[in-house]
């Protein structure tokens, strides 16, 4: 199903330009206090999950799993505003940093890309044994969420939640690349790039044991980071292999979860064609789409003007409706295989 979004943008910040980055910068940072939990995975690799303490909550207590987005972590404002409301409802919750993402580089060459739902999936059957009575919810930014939704259509029935929302989702990363290599778009472009730069600089010992690194510098897109990097770390044959294997959209008429997807049309990221049609969904699929909002952006006004961080608002919203009622499965899941 795709309904109109009831978001509406703060009048002093029509566009999606204002939207994207006041959102991302503009606003205070969210104070928050966090624990870190360091996971070893099975293959020796370690990820760092970001959770909010531990206030002895009942076994039944909702929890949140945020995924970030492209050099995204518990840092980004949109993950703390989240969170914030979380710890505000007395609800559990946590980010989980993608292998290589947050405070320390990750132990293997491999780094996290679009398309890498092992770990989450992982985490989910562990928070799932862990809490087997917990309503359990997951939000990804996007990112995050084309990784969200890839799992849940991989998964099917079998996946272990509740409910999920996805924002801002790369939904066709090709033509995702190809949309964020023109026009204004492209600052945002080589400012990912150059933090991407960054990640495997600070792990360059790590990452050249397994492959010929180029100059890094002279990779000035997507594209040819996604070639020269990306796929061959993460055994795809090339940028076009990885994108085809990785983007959500395919997925998502196998969902099975209840499922809310949060879209701008003006979304500065991708082309408005990227986003999927009605029949591309599966019934427990609903895409709300609004005209403006930018790319996880969503900035909406009070009366007076004052900002509202509107996916603060609408995420746990959905939580509360989606988690009540026959979906609540938390113990027929507690054995799912990772």
């Amino acid at each position: 199903m795709i309904v109109t979004s009831q978001f509406r943008p703060a009048f002093w910040l029509r566009g999606p330009h204002r939207q994207t980055l006041f959102a991302a910068r503009g606003r205070p940072t969210p104070a928050l206090t966090i624990d870190h939990e360091f996971w070893h995975l099975p293959d020796g690799d370690v990820i760092d999950l970001a959770w909010l303490p531990d206030r002895a909550q009942p076994p039944d207590t909702p929890l949140v799993v945020v995924l970030h987005g492209l050099t995204g972590s518990i840092d980004s404002s949109y993950a703390r505003g989240l969170l914030r409301q979380v710890h505000a409802r007395g609800w559990r919750g946590l980010l989980m940093h993608f292998r290589g993402a947050g405070p320390r580089p990750n132990r293997l060459p491999q780094g996290y890309h679009s398309g890498d739902t092992a770990d989450i999936g992982r985490l989910l059957v562990r928070l799932r044994e862990r809490y087997p009575s917990a309503p359990l919810f997951a939000a990804g930014y996007s990112l995050g969420g084309n990784v969200l939704l890839k799992y849940l259509g991989e998964r099917g029935n079998a996946a272990p939640l509740n409910a999920a929302v996805a924002v801002s989702v790369p939904f066709d990363l090709d033509r995702c690349a190809t949309a964020i290599n023109r026009g204004l778009s492209r600052a945002y472009q080589a400012h990912l790039l150059t933090h991407m730069r960054t990640e495997i600089r600070r792990k360059a010992d790590v990452v050249a044991s397994a492959l010929t690194l180029p100059d890094l510098d002279t990779l000035r897109d997507f594209r040819a980071f996604d070639d020269a990097v990306t796929a061959p770390l993460n055994g795809f044959a090339d940028a076009a292999d990885y994108y085809a294997r990785c983007s959500s959209r395919p997925f998502l008429r196998h969902i099975r979860v209840p499922t809310l997807i949060l879209h701008a049309a003006d979304d500065p990221f991708m082309h408005p064609d990227v986003v999927p049609r009605a029949d591309e969904l599966a019934p427990c699929v609903r895409l709300e789409l609004s005209a403006h909002g930018g790319h996880v952006g969503f900035v909406a006004g009070d009366r007076f003007g004052r900002p509202r961080y509107w996916l603060e608002e609408r995420i746990p919203r959905y939580f509360d409706t989606a988690g009540a009622g026959d979906r609540m499965r938390a113990t027929s899941h507690a054995s799912a295989p990772a």
